[in-house]
């Protein structure tokens, strides 16, 4: 089955709705335009139970099916990113620096043209649970809505979502069992030494040395204590200490990102940078206060939700345009924690060859709007049948 006819003649006002949300990007949980014009839209479709304000933006929405049958969450984020836009575009931000240049906008028109469409045909038993979540961004949305309740309060069973991705080709759908996307952590490592004047640096003990001694350290773990065969990234990605030409500080700043692709590398690589950098730091003398913060865990699809997925994907795409176990992103994703309140699947829709996710130049591929449709909706009409 392709995509869907009917899909395919809406798909245009769906875009619409994604130009829309581009014009107005809107930040983390302050969503006040976008959730409600989601919620808007979905009363308009004649959707069963629309509920706003969960984790303060949220919106839910619940189609009821012709009759018993499973509960499949479908979920969506809705924020936008703290970037000054240049793509040029007729519809681009109309609020200088915030854009949507990661597709959430693209995501939740999708979202709403499956709750049109799911609204109009209730072609499926069970029901479907909408879940439009604010803050993907660094904030944790799809956290705080799994604390707020959503999985229990509207019976969801299984949950699913998607990502559009930059270079995958346009419309093609990609997953694979396990670790998809990376847990995302984050650290911020404090040198004090002995502040002093540069002329005489055998009178101090210098933090920026061993600072530059530490960076070179740390990018020795990956490199020499993981096993090769299984992935993680450690990015020292800011420098900061010093005011002046000739004065040694007293204090340099370091702060980078972690990314691992289970629990066992995490936790390694957090205990292993604690470590180096104690060690290091001593033995010139100087002190450390290291900061680790653990951000998103790992985005672990599950076996048979993943298998159900890529077979309703190579219906709506065919075969040869599926890839059922594409290699592992090491950027997070906040669906991770949806996916450890209940079985499921992420997967990567295709955007064509566009700018990179995060680029002020990125923009959504319209075009593939009635597949990421099709392909939700199928999610729904099928479940009840495996």
């Amino acid at each position: 089955m392709p995509v869907i006819n009917r899909i395919a003649e809406f798909a245009d006002e769906v875009a619409e709705w994604r130009r829309d949300f581009h014009v107005h990007p809107e930040l983390q949980y302050e969503l006040p335009r976008t959730s409600g014009k989601v919620a808007d839209l979905l009363r308009s479709f004649g959707v069963d139970e629309v509920v706003t304000g969960i984790a303060k933006s949220g919106v839910v929405g619940v189609i009821k099916g012709r009759g018993p049958g499973k509960t499949i969450g479908i979920r969506a984020d809705m924020d936008a990113l703290p970037i000054l836009e240049r793509t040029g575009l007729d519809y681009a931000s109309q609020t200088p620096g915030r854009m949507h240049a990661c597709g959430h906008d693209g995501h939740t028109a999708i979202l709403l043209g499956t709750a049109k469409y799911l609204a109009e045909t209730r072609n499926f038993d069970g029901n479907a649970v909408l879940i439009f979540q604010p803050a993907e961004e660094g904030g944790a949305g799809g956290r705080a809505m799994v604390e707020a309740g959503i999985m229990d309060r509207f019976g969801v069973e299984e949950v699913y979502g998607l990502h559009n991705m930059p270079g995958q080709a346009a419309g093609s759908i990609a997953m694979r069992v396990g670790g998809l996307m990376a847990a995302s952590d984050e650290f911020n490592i404090v040198v004090e030494g002995q502040g002093g004047h540069a002329a005489w640096p055998h009178n101090t003990v210098d933090p920026v040395m061993i600072a530059a001694q530490l960076i070179t350290a740390l990018h020795t773990i990956v490199s020499r204590e993981i096993d090769p065969i299984r992935s993680a990234v450690l990015s020292v990605t800011m420098m900061q200490g010093g005011e002046a030409f000739n004065i040694i500080p007293q204090k340099v700043k370091l702060t980078g990102t972690v990314r691992s692709l289970n629990d066992e590398v995490r936790d390694l690589m957090e205990e292993r940078l604690k470590a180096v950098t104690k060690g290091i730091v001593e033995t010139f003398g100087g002190k450390a206060e290291v900061t680790y913060r653990r951000g998103y865990p790992v985005v672990e699809n599950t076996p048979d939700e993943t298998a159900y997925a890529a077979a309703i994907a190579a219906s709506v795409v065919g075969e040869e345009r599926v890839d059922a176990n594409v290699d592992p992103k090491m950027g997070g994703e906040d669906f991770a924690y949806m996916l450890q309140a209940r079985p499921g699947a992420y997967v990567f829709l295709g955007n064509g060859p566009s700018s990179e996710l995060h680029s002020d130049t990125y923009n959504f591929n319209d075009e593939i709007i009635p597949v990421g449709v099709s392909f939700f909706v199928k999610l729904v009409e099928g479940a009840s049948q495996r």
